[in-house]
Formats: C-alpha cells, sequence, structure tokens
C-alpha cells in the first residue's frame, strides 16, 4: 500500500486534472444526471443521522476482537485483534462516502445489492436505508466481526439484509449462483489486485444493462490502481468514474461510446 504521503501526492496530482464536480461541460447526459442529481444531492436524509449516532456509539466500544483477515491488512494494526472501537473508526467508510452508496441506492432502486467487506455493518445500513425494498446480500469473512454486524442490523431494526459469513473465495459463487442479476455492488474486501480482479470476472456475467459497481480504494496501492485500469478497459465496462477514492463502473451498451471521468467530491 501506499505511505500517507504517497496516497496525499497521488490525491493532489488526481484533483489538478480531474473535473470540477458540479457537472459544467460534461457532455455525457447520464454522468451530468450523476453528478446533479446524486453525487452532490445536499438533501439531508432521515438515515444519515441514525446511521452515524451508531458509529459514534461503536468508536466508544472498546470490545476485542480476533479477526480473520482475508484481505490486505489493515493501515492502522497489523495483528489480528482489534477492537470496535478501532474498526469503527478506521475500516468503515467515511460519512460522505457512506451518504453516496446511500443516495445511489435511493435514486437508482437497485433490487439486488451486493457487498463484498460488511465491517461493523454501517456501509450495508446505508445500503440497505437507501431502498428498504432492496434485497441487500453482504458477505464478510470474520466470524467475530459478522456477529457484531448482525447485532447492529437488529439495532437499527434492518430486515432486507443477508448477512453471509466466509471466505470470499468459498462465498461469493453460491451467492452469485443463487441470482439472475445484480443492479448494485460494492467491493470492499480484498484490496489486492489478483482477488479484485477475480472477483470482477466472477461478477461480470451477472451484470445487466442497469448494473453498477463501486470499487472502494482504486488508489490505496500499486496493485490496486493496476486492477482498476484492467476493470476500466474491459469491452463490457461502457463507462468508469474515479472519485479517487471510490471508482465506479457502468455496464449499459445503450452509452454507445466507452468514457471515462475522473470527477472531483
Amino acid at each position: 500500500m501506499y505511505s500517507k504521503l504517497q496516497l496525499a501526492t497521488r490525491y493532489f496530482n488526481f484533483l489538478l486534472t480531474a473535473s470540477n464536480s458540479k457537472g459544467h461541460g460534461t457532455h455525457s447526459p447520464f454522468v451530468f444526471d450523476f453528478i446533479t442529481q446524486v453525487l452532490n444531492r445536499k438533501n439531508h436524509y432521515y438515515a444519515y443521522e441514525t446511521i452515524e449516532t451508531l458509529r459514534e456509539k461503536l468508536k466508544l466500544d472498546k470490545q476485542s476482537l480476533i479477526l480473520e483477515d482475508m484481505g490486505a491488512g489493515s493501515v492502522v494494526s497489523t495483528t489480528n485483534i482489534r477492537t470496535i472501537a478501532s474498526l469503527a473508526t478506521h475500516a468503515a467508510k467515511s460519512p460522505k462516502y457512506g451518504q453516496l452508496l446511500f443516495r445511489m441506492a435511493n435514486y437508482y432502486h437497485p433490487e439486488t445489492i451486493i457487498e463484498l467487506g460488511t465491517s461493523l455493518g454501517i456501509t450495508t445500513a446505508y445500503l440497505a436505508l437507501g431502498n428498504l425494498k432492496a434485497n441487500v446480500i453482504t458477505l464478510e469473512g470474520s466470524t467475530a466481526v459478522a456477529k457484531k454486524a448482525l447485532d447492529n442490523f437488529r439495532s437499527l431494526q434492518l430486515n432486507n439484509i443477508r448477512l453471509v459469513q466466509g471466505n470470499f473465495d468459498n462465498t461469493l459463487k453460491k451467492v452469485l449462483d443463487a441470482l439472475t442479476k445484480i443492479e448494485m455492488l460494492f467491493v470492499d474486501g480484498n484490496h489486492r489486485e489478483e482477488p479484485t480482479l477475480r472477483y470482477f470476472w466472477q461478477l461480470l456475467p451477472h451484470m445487466a444493462t442497469e448494473s453498477v459497481i463501486i470499487f472502494d480504494d482504486i488508489h490505496w496501492s500499486e496493485e490496486m490502481e493496476m486492477a482498476w485500469k484492467v476493470i476500466r478497459n474491459h469491452p463490457q465496462v461502457m463507462l468508469s468514474i474515479d472519485l479517487f477514492f471510490v471508482g465506479l463502473v457502468f455496464f449499459n451498451p445503450a452509452f454507445k461510446v466507452k468514457q471515462d471521468f475522473s470527477i472531483r467530491f
């Protein structure tokens, strides 16, 4: 992974070349709509306070959990023992990006949402509350973390989430085999090139014209940047949007011309 200084430098360079976040000069109607109606939507939704209240509570929880770390490790801890407070502070997506995922689920109304990497379930909750009619399936490798996430879903009274615990290499195929198509996916479980691309290949046959995959931390390391390059250049990907900390790919052939955007957020 990149050091904090390297990441900051790459982010600064990204800001110098990325498009503005207002949509001015954007020739794609779909991207303009995404920027104005989703990315920069300022509405304060009911779910925000509910989930952030839970996050603040978790940030005070000193209970330790033993993790089966099946991803690329942690930028904070090199051991497999983490406190709930540490996970809530460092492993969960920030409110800014959690709320973006909420708005995407709220605006595009996906029927089926898959998340690779539940952690404490904060992002899962944003996805589930974004569309209460969606079938949300979240996969988590760590047994202890999965149990805590289930507690959090119960506390939020979320009934549209199914958590599948186990190594993604064993669980993802079974989940996908039971589904005909998936409209939204959030991949945040293994920040390495080979498994990220492997999951992408597995997901591709299930993509519909309206599908979107959101990849977390696409600039987290050189490996992840290589994976992101392969993904956005795939012939089935008709549109990519790079927000630096997350990357989005869309598959609708109606876009006709393949386009890649980098947008400040």
